[in-house]
């Protein structure tokens, strides 16, 4: 059956980095709003120029139960229906969404490891898993995550206090940023140059025992999950979620 679409109010907006914008909305009732930490919600925009409702979708960055709040991380596209309209909001202006949809959500299971790597506002919907973390580190201490994300430059990094906190706060946790353009005079420990799929060679990676998942540019998914195959992973076993950056 299909969710039905309703109506969001944008209560705040603040930029988070210098292309990203981040949003908190509230059903137009103010009910709770019921999501899986991993998925997303479609937008409904009206294009008068195309005259017809174009979709574009997000993944929510946080965890269920905040103050019935979703919140939502969007990168500016030049030209983009849908940033445009998501930059030009003001709070208590409204949009249309269906949702909360998808299959990209930590399942009931217990690998020896999670490896969740990210482009961009592909760290999303991990920062969105961070409570459900915690819950299995605390629970198990012999489960490890680790958390990667790829960005052009240091001040492209997003949300990486909530992951550094993570990895200060377990010993079996590890947060890695990693910048493919520009990086800075000194770099933390959690910071390297390159791709964000660098960083297999230092994992010791076992495809009988993690699973991964992938978040973000197509390309990167598309060259991470071809090396993961070709070292062994069984394809249930690496999780994907791209990201089009649709006009």
């Amino acid at each position: 059956m299909a969710k039905p679409t309703q109506r969001y109010i944008l209560q705040w907006a603040k930029m988070i980095s210098p292309q990203v914008k981040y949003f908190g909305f509230t059903l137009e009732d103010n009910a709770p709003i019921s999501f899986v930490p991993g998925q997303f919600i479609t937008l409904h925009i009206h294009s008068p120029e195309k005259n017809k409702i174009l979709h574009r979708s997000y993944s929510i960055a946080n965890a269920p139960g905040q103050n019935n709040l979703i919140e939502l991380a969007c990168s500016y596209v030049e030209g983009g229906v849908a940033s445009n309209l998501l930059f030009n909001l003001k709070p208590g202006n409204s949009i249309e969404a269906s949702g909360p949809f998808g299959l990209f959500v930590l399942k009931e299971e217990k690998p020896a490891r999670y490896i969740l790597l990210a482009t961009g506002t592909g760290i999303a919907p991990y920062r969105s898993m961070i409570s459900e973390l915690r819950t299995r580190l605390k629970q198990n201490p012999n489960f490890n995550v680790v958390v990667a994300q790829g960005v052009r430059s240091p001040k492209e990094l997003l949300f990486g206090d909530d992951f550094c906190s993570l990895d200060a706060e377990f010993p079996n946790c590890t947060f890695k940023a990693l910048y493919s353009r520009e990086g800075k005079d000194s770099l933390a420990h959690y910071e390297q140059m390159g791709h964000v799929q660098d960083i297999f060679p230092n994992l010791n990676l076992n495809p009988s025992q993690d699973i991964v998942y992938l978040c973000g540019n197509p390309n990167m998914i598309d060259d991470a999950f071809n090396e993961l195959t070709n070292l062994g992973f069984d394809r249930k076993n690496i999780r994907r979620e791209k990201y089009l950056f649709s006009h």
